[in-house]
């Protein structure tokens, strides 16, 4: 398979300053800045974007991620009102809010999470929200306050396959994961979604197997995307695919059962959330 890089879309200036100015305003972050997200143009321009509360330092170091390492930050109690102020001034209907890894917390932020949710229902009760969570370390008091917040959708990502798991994810756990998903599914009244990145070195059936696995406890909503490499430092990209690649995954993950599915060289897993599933 020829080997190239996608290309991205440039970033429109005015509309990166707009964006920007509202998230300055309100003091908030996105995971489109923090992780460098190839899509930041395109979602900016429909005024969109994956809002990632509990601070911009993440309490872990997966070789992938472009998210900032350490200590965790300061709580912002303040933030989910803030949150809610700028989905309305966005006139957002569907956002999706993530965070990043807070291990240094009791309930590795689940209660921030529900605030978030509550701000927002209160202020725009019409605004459909999708929660992108990190796994809590399975803790199930964290996730029964997630499944009972309110959400519209609930999203854990597994990133890649078992065996590469603990080199891309290193503090995380390909089964915890699952099961993660597995009691979002089972408690949850939502769709439940993840999502896979190729590229890192993975072989095809092994990537059959990983999305079966998900299948298997309850996923029914899947995206994947080629893992592009944020800078020397990070995993090395093995392989990059083309567009035909993404539409034979897609086909099959159809066919394995997934009821809507997103695949792409540039799909991240919040992309175009608002229109996957509808």
């Amino acid at each position: 398979m020829t080997q190239y890089k996608p290309k991205v879309k440039a970033l429109n200036p005015q509309i990166l300053n707009e964006m920007q100015m509202i998230l300055q305003k309100n003091q908030l972050n996105t995971i489109c800045e923090a992780a460098a997200c190839p899509n930041r143009a395109e979602c900016y321009a429909r005024k969109s974007a994956t809002f990632m509360i509990l601070g911009n330092v993440c309490t872990r170091a997966c070789s992938f991620c472009n998210v900032q390492t350490g200590k965790g930050e300061s709580v912002d109690l303040y933030e989910p009102q803030h949150l809610a102020n700028a989905i309305q001034e966005l006139s957002l209907e569907y956002v999706v809010i993530t965070s990043v890894d807070r291990d240094d917390l009791a309930d590795g932020g689940a209660g921030h999470f529900n605030a978030c949710v509550k701000a927002i229902k209160e202020q725009n009760p019409t605004v459909k929200i999708e929660l992108l969570t990190p796994d809590f370390k399975y803790n199930e008091d964290a996730l029964d306050v997630i499944v009972k917040s309110g959400v519209d959708k609930l999203a854990h990502n597994q990133e890649t396959v078992r065996r590469l798991s603990k080199s891309v994810r290193p503090q995380s756990d390909y089964e915890r994961s699952l099961k993660v998903l597995k009691y979002y599914a089972s408690n949850a009244k939502v769709r439940v979604k993840s999502s896979l990145m190729v590229g890192l070195g993975e072989r095809k059936e092994e990537l059959y197997t990983s999305m079966q696995e998900l299948l298997d406890v309850g996923v029914s909503e899947l995206t994947l995307g080629q893992y592009l490499q944020p800078s020397p430092k990070h995993h090395k990209v093995e392989k990059y695919f083309d567009t035909n690649f993404f539409e034979d995954i897609k086909a099959e993950a159809f066919s394995m059962g997934f009821t809507a599915v997103a695949s792409g060289i540039l799909v991240r897993s919040s992309y175009f959330a608002e229109e996957l599933g509808r």
